[in-house]
This record gives structure tokens, sequence and C-alpha cells, in this order.
């Protein structure tokens, strides 16, 4: 399983400031076919202090993650615009111009 993690955290790591992944794209990309959660779990994992950027990883709709939220509210968000993220009126990720290509 160490193996497996250490993937997903070396291609969270190849996403771009300004740009975010979907899970699902991220288990494809690590060819863990099924393997949203598997990711999720993962980046849950990921120690604080990580250099993973796990904050640019959302759902496939462009919603952030609540789990965010231990350190304030809408922290996940707020990371992201920080990096130049744009966001939808009701809230998601303007995936059309914010999904990384997985190059």
């Amino acid at each position: 399983m160490k193996n497996v993690y250490r993937k997903i955290y070396d291609t969270v790591k190849r996403i771009p400031r300004g740009k975010v992944a979907y899970y699902g794209q991220i288990a494809w990309l690590c060819d863990i076919p099924l393997g949203a959660r598997a990711v999720g779990y993962a980046l849950s994992q990921c120690p604080d202090g990580s250099s993973t950027p796990c904050h640019r990883v959302v759902d496939k709709q462009g919603r952030t993650k609540p789990c965010f939220d231990v350190y304030e509210k809408d922290f996940q968000r707020t990371l992201l615009e920080e990096e130049g993220v744009t966001f939808l009126p009701d809230g998601r990720v303007d995936m059309s111009a914010c999904l990384w290509n997985g190059k």
C-alpha cells in the first residue's frame, strides 16, 4: 500500500498552481481502476506539512471537501483562490478553466 500512496502523492505533486484535478482522474493517472476513494483515503493520510498539495484535488463536479475546514471555514477554497483557481457562482471550481490536463 505504501507504494500506491507514494504514486498518488507523486502524481498530486505534479498538479501546477492554479489548476486542480479530481479524485478519479488521479486514480486513472496512477492506474488504479475505480480508485477514487483510495485516492481520497491516501490524501487524508498525507501528513500535515507535507509538500503534497492535497488541496488541489476536488471532486469531479469541482466541489471542495469539508475535511479541509478543520483549520477554518472554506480553507480549501481560500488556498485555491490564492493560487488563481476560479470558482463558479454556485461555489464549484470552474473545471473548464482550471482542470489540469495531467501532463
